[in-house]
């Protein structure tokens, strides 16, 4: 028999017979008789024995040890988390003799003990302990007073802080007031956020006087919903208020030398933010297709200028992340300058053979990032991604490696230590993931060696190939990264993300933030139109073609799949299959892949059938598949979240939907059809009179007012929830049960903690 392979024995053939002439292999030489039966071998494999299983999950165990710093932000995260998710808030002395006493044992176990695997644990448990002490004592350096509870109007004098992007209800103010109507000193938050009529928007650095409505930071609209009062006690927001009139502008006495700097910088911000509006307006004309309002966002982060179509259908398509200055600003930003300069000291020669053109570079790199954050305004997504981008130029001043796992690790650990809060953001979770995905996808992506001797239009169509399957990689690994969080936290997965990421980021990252830097620049050192018009011209239509993509790739057939919230394991397996598929060294690294899909393929349990507002000031019900409102346009964010959360449409026509199944007036709303549960609901807070009473409760599973209502009223409702319940545990989501209605109340699922206390202490 003759096989051919096309080599010969000495180029490597891959079937080799060995001399004839050559001493046969002795008994005992097994290495020489395992290369003799080499190539021949018709062995049928097995299974292997539990010893080699063992033995290979020993040799994945300790192949581990090496990478045990990247564990470090996974494990102190945890600490913090564990903070966050309690019922009640723990005493600071005994976290932080115990983050002492871990760290202590870990640095004890790491000098005595033999076995290096047992130190590396101690400082995950340190680390984790730590964790869980930072976040406490972070909580404890963000307190402040919070606004009472029905406050009602009060005059408010301040200064304002900034302006936050707008509401539904007008634009925002955020203000550090200096008196509050009926408010003591001591009892006057530091920050409060007023909505005010578009008209009437006072840039930061004004003293004003505003007559509003004012309230503590609203509690989540639904069990288990977005928690705004504990990132507003985060970030020293202790009261939200509404205005219809416009503010007046008064004298205040100077204010202290930080709020003036940070007044000062906000005001650079929104006067560049005007400016560059007013610019771009004039440039791309009155039919702009969003591109002012999307340059405008991603220079400033205000969203002023912004219409509610192309916001709407950024985040349709997953585009969401444009409108958060983040990563990709960041990187495109940073990275234009970095290789700017770096372009310029090479072609500069005197230059480049005296100061290190890389360095050089990266310290510029800094400067940016630097700038960038503080025209983004400091919020927390931007300042996760300049420590991120920080830290990669940084190891290039120290020459390491910029994008490594370990120097992503490290950004981790610093965003967590000064924000440990962050952890539970969806921002940092998705971020971090996907970076994270990317970098370990770039550790397996294979590198072919460069084709020599093509000619050129070969060469430069296979590396168009190349880099079109790699984009295309890496847009699918972001996508899955991000995935579960988009499904948990936002109820949507865009069908078409991957192919709106690779469009609109190469858009954004090559065109897009380059010229607007420029252009900003121009801005900022106040050149005329004939330097900044170019590039302002640029960067407008690479954010109207952004904006069209999002707008083809959200309005495609079955662009959105809806999906409810998985119960909270399911994230949790997720979350450690994302981190073992890119942290883990090794074979098992794979085992992490159908971790990761546990949010997609868990079982969703029974949805609510009913909610009902944490005042018991509105309801809906879910009827024919949608969420039928009581009070159509009431409380439509509240209304549309909990229709998002639990997979139920909303009706093209919410009055209309309302009609169908209930009776309503001013003072309550009867239900006249089959839908259970049958709610209905006294809107006043005076007792309903009798006769009215009587029929409310005719014909109610359950009966929702504001005013109590007593057993010897004669009402029969099976059951009734009055202001006394809402008082104490807000929200409800109401399910069906074998026997009536189970209530779901939101205020038990968040405890009593700081920012959960109704209040208004903040104690």
């Amino acid at each position: 028999m003759r096989v051919t392979t096309g080599l010969s024995a000495g180029d490597g053939a891959d079937i080799e017979f060995p001399d004839k002439e050559a001493d046969p292999p002795r008994a005992d030489d097994r290495a020489t008789r395992r290369q003799w039966a080499r190539g021949l071998s018709t062995r049928r494999l097995g299974l292997p024995s539990l010893g080699a299983v063992g033995a290979g999950l020993r040799d994945q165990a300790a192949a581990q040890l090496d990478r045990a710093f990247l564990w470090t932000p996974v494990a102190f995260g945890a600490g913090a988390a564990t903070y966050l998710g309690l019922k009640t808030e723990p005493p600071a002395l005994p976290l932080l003799i115990a983050a002492a006493a871990a760290v202590a044992l870990a640095l004890a176990v790491r000098r005595y003990a033999p076995s290096r695997a047992a130190a590396v644990l101690a400082g995950l448990v340190a680390a984790a302990v730590c964790g869980l002490a930072a976040a406490k004592l972070h909580s404890d350096l963000a307190a402040g007073p919070i606004a009472p509870a029905h406050a009602g109007m009060v005059e408010v004098e301040g200064w304002v802080v900034d302006v936050a992007n707008p509401s539904e209800s007008g634009a925002r103010l955020l203000i550090a007031p200096v008196r509050i109507e009926r408010l003591e000193p001591s009892r006057t938050p530091r920050l409060v956020r007023i909505v005010v009529p578009p008209e009437a928007v006072l840039g930061p650095g004004s003293a004003i006087r505003i007559r509003a409505l004012l309230d503590p930071p609203p509690a989540p609209a639904a069990p288990g919903g977005y928690d705004f009062a504990r990132d507003a006690w985060f970030q020293g927001i202790g009261g939200v208020g509404f205005s219809k009139a416009a503010p007046s502008v008064i004298d205040l006495a100077p204010p202290s030398w930080p709020l003036r700097w940070e007044m000062a910088v906000n005001a650079a911000r929104w006067s560049l933010a005007q400016r560059l509006a007013a610019d771009v307006s004039s440039l791309m004309g009155p039919r702009d297709g969003g591109a002012t309002g999307l340059v405008v966002t991603v220079a400033t982060s205000h969203e002023d200028w912004l219409d509610d179509q192309s916001r709407d259908d950024l985040r349709a398509s997953g585009l969401a992340h444009m409108l958060a200055i983040a990563g990709l600003h960041t990187a495109a930003v940073s990275g234009f300058v970095f290789f700017a300069l770096r372009l310029g000291v090479a072609a500069w020669p005197w230059l480049a053979l005296r100061v290190p053109g890389k360095k050089l570079a990266a310290a510029g790199g800094l400067a940016a990032v630097a700038v960038y954050l503080g025209l983004s305004g400091a919020h927390p997504p931007a300042v996760r991604a300049a420590i991120t981008a920080s830290t990669a130029f940084l190891a290039i001043l120290a020459d390491r490696r910029a994008l490594s796992l370990h120097s992503l690790a490290i950004a981790a650990l610093a965003i967590l230590v000064l924000q440990p809060e962050d952890v539970v953001q969806p921002g940092f979770q998705m971020s971090f993931c996907a970076t994270a995905a990317l970098i370990a996808l770039a550790e397996v992506w294979p590198r072919a060696p460069a084709a020599a001797g093509l000619p050129w239009m070969l060469a430069a169509l296979q590396r168009l190939r190349d880099w079109t399957i790699a984009m295309l990689a890496v847009s699918l690994v972001a996508g899955a990264a991000t995935g579960p969080f988009s499904i948990q936290h936002f109820n949507r997965l865009a069908v078409y993300g991957v192919f709106a990421n690779l469009s609109a980021d190469f858009l954004a990252g090559a065109v897009m933030m380059p010229a607007l830097a420029l252009g900003a620049i121009g801005e900022g050192l106040g050149a005329g139109p004939a330097l900044t018009a170019g590039p302002l011209f640029v960067a407008g239509w690479a954010a109207k073609a952004i904006v069209w993509l999002a707008h083809v790739f959200a309005n495609g057939p079955h662009a959105q799949v809806a999906m409810t919230s998985a119960p909270f394991p399911a994230l949790l397996i997720s979350f450690v299959g994302i981190l073992i598929a890119c942290l883990w060294r090794g074979w098992l690294r794979v085992v992490g892949l159908p971790l990761g899909l546990a949010v997609a393929l868990w079982p969703r349990p029974a949805a609510p059938v009913a909610w009902i507002a944490s005042d018991g000031d509105d309801a809906a019900v879910a009827i024919a598949g949608q969420a039928v409102a009581l009070k159509p346009g009431k409380r439509a964010y509240a209304t549309q979240l909990w229709a998002q959360q639990t997979g139920l449409a909303q009706p093209a026509d919410a009055a209309a939907a309302q009609a169908k199944a209930f009776t309503c007036d001013r003072k309550g709303c009867v239900p006249i059809g089959p839908a259970r549960p049958a709610l209905a609901a006294w809107w006043s807070t005076r007792p309903a009179p009798a006769d009215r009473l009587a029929a409310l409760c005719a014909h109610a599973d359950i009966l929702v007012t504001r005013a109590p209502v007593a057993v010897s009223d004669g009402c029969r409702a099976p059951v009734i929830l009055g202001p006394e319940a809402f008082a104490a545990d807000g929200a409800a989501d109401v399910y069906a049960a074998a026997k009536g209605w189970r209530i779901v109340w939101a205020q038990p699922m968040r405890g009593r903690r700081p920012w959960s206390n109704p209040s208004g202490s903040g104690e």
